[in-house]
């Protein structure tokens, strides 16, 4: 069996992860499946003998999302570099369309309560006016919310884009109709009104709120960030007789390695000649140097203090302790606690019943409700769908996770997985055994005692 992270983008709610996660798990060789959405990645367990990489990002790709592995250790700097990349050109394109869909969501209110507001333009009044500053915010702003119902209708599956395309359609096409044909509503004796102002505002509202759900999402990456900063950025190695200084990546298993004092260790080994000591806080977080001499292993991105040495490579890449630790760090921010299991089976049927509630509302309204009924039950069925979209049931316990594993990294506290992290508020006894230290991370001096009498001076 063999476990990978997969980068996903273009989900737009917890129902895409929670669609994408049944997807995979259907699959033929795929054991286990976890799609987190804040941290939109998913960790696949599969059997490489009856499922490859490429199938899997491929059947995603078919849902309409885009895959990629994430690879923890060597190389998966430019990866992040280019994951913390896509996260910022997001935001600048939520940023604009944000900006863009307030100021014409702003107008069109205006326009559309002049009893209100006695200095309204007569320009801005008119239906037609408002149909034109509407419009961009419907299908330009709130393109995303369309694209992501295309994707759930094509799949046959319904999320909140559905709700939101569905709710703010519906007020946007009968204002539309309201304006180009009025004798429709005229010849049943209803009375004509427009709500171009209420999908414009809720497409506005919603996608401010998805503008904050990603400035959560970037700012929880900084524990990878300098995690991988621990790094050593080249290695000094001995081939063919003669030293040379190469970048890191290039160190391969065999190599002999020469450190001087002060520099950090570039990857894992063992010493071959020298004596030394070693700061080996960044993992073990004991805060005294360790010493170190011929066949004693050394970890990559610890710092020799004292002595050259020479020690030959052993891991590299992903296999160093570094690595290994950052992938942790990576597997556990995309994994679910149990408690999560239980918002995720509520969340697979929390759509389709919010479109059956709203169905059914409008029906009651039309059928019983005062005159004009049918422009209640529509106000009534927009409301219903609209209400739901935020869906912050989906969101709120990946969201912990991420940031409860990214600040523990932050602090060298390392979380295996989000089931330690639901269960440490039951711990109240921490045991450690005859080597465990506890320390603040760097020594400090205590206590002066004088050794005697010297010439007549205390030293």
């Amino acid at each position: 069996m063999t476990q990978k992270i997969f980068q996903i983008t273009n989900m737009d709610c917890a129902s895409c992860a929670m669609n994408i996660e049944l997807f995979l798990k259907r699959m033929d060789g795929v054991k286990k499946a976890n799609v987190n959405f804040a941290a939109a990645k998913a960790s696949v367990e599969y059997d490489e003998n009856k499922v490859s990489e490429k199938e899997i990002i491929t059947a995603i790709q078919k849902l309409g999302y885009g895959a990629s592995v994430v690879e923890g250790g060597e190389g998966h700097g430019e990866d992040h570099d280019h994951e913390r990349m896509m996260r910022e050109v997001e935001l600048k394109k939520l940023k604009r369309k944000f900006i863009t869909g307030a100021i014409l969501s702003v107008l069109v209110f205006w326009g559309s309560f002049p009893e209100w507001f006695p200095w309204t333009p007569e320009t801005l009044t008119n239906w037609f006016v408002l149909f034109l500053l509407a419009t961009p915010v419907q299908f330009w702003v709130g393109w995303q919310f369309y694209r992501g119902f295309f994707l759930a209708l094509r799949n046959r599956i319904a999320n909140m884009d559905t709700l939101i395309a569905v709710g703010t359609s519906a007020a946007y096409f009968y204002s539309v109709v309201a304006t180009f044909f009025p004798g429709i509503f005229q010849g049943a004796g209803l009375e004509v009104n427009i709500y171009f102002d209420t999908a414009a505002i809720i497409i506005t509202l919603i996608l401010l709120g998805r503008l904050l759900e990603a400035k959560a999402k970037a700012g929880t990456s900084e524990a990878i960030k300098k995690l991988m900063g621990l790094r050593a950025k080249t290695a000094r190695i001995l081939r063919q007789g003669k030293e040379m200084d190469i970048p890191v990546e290039e160190v391969v298993v065999g190599d002999i390695v020469i450190v001087r004092p002060g520099e950090k260790i570039p990857v894992d080994g063992d010493i071959l000649e020298g004596r030394t000591s070693i700061d080996e806080s960044m993992v073990t977080g004991e805060s005294m140097p360790v010493t170190k001499e011929a066949g004693d292993q050394v970890i990559g991105a610890t710092i020799n203090k004292a002595g050259a040495f020479k020690f030959k490579a052993t891991k590299i890449g992903k296999e160093t302790v570094l690595a290994q630790i950052i992938a942790m760090v990576l597997r556990a921010q995309g994994s679910k606690a149990p408690i999560q299991r239980l918002a995720d089976k509520v969340t697979a049927i929390f759509v389709p019943a919010v479109l059956g509630v709203a169905v059914l509302t409008f029906l009651i309204w039309w059928i019983f409700g005062p005159a004009p009924a049918f422009t209640f039950a529509l106000l009534n069925f927009v409301a219903v769908l609209i209400i739901a979209c935020p869906c912050a049931l989906g969101l709120a316990t990946p969201t912990a996770i991420m940031v409860g594993t990214g600040k523990g990294a932050e602090n060298g506290v390392l979380i295996k997985d989000a089931e330690s992290l639901e269960i440490a508020h039951k711990v109240n006894a921490i045991i450690l055994d005859k080597t465990g230290t506890l320390t603040a991370g760097k020594p400090a001096v205590t206590d002066i005692a004088p050794l005697g009498i010297v010439d007549g001076k205390e030293i």
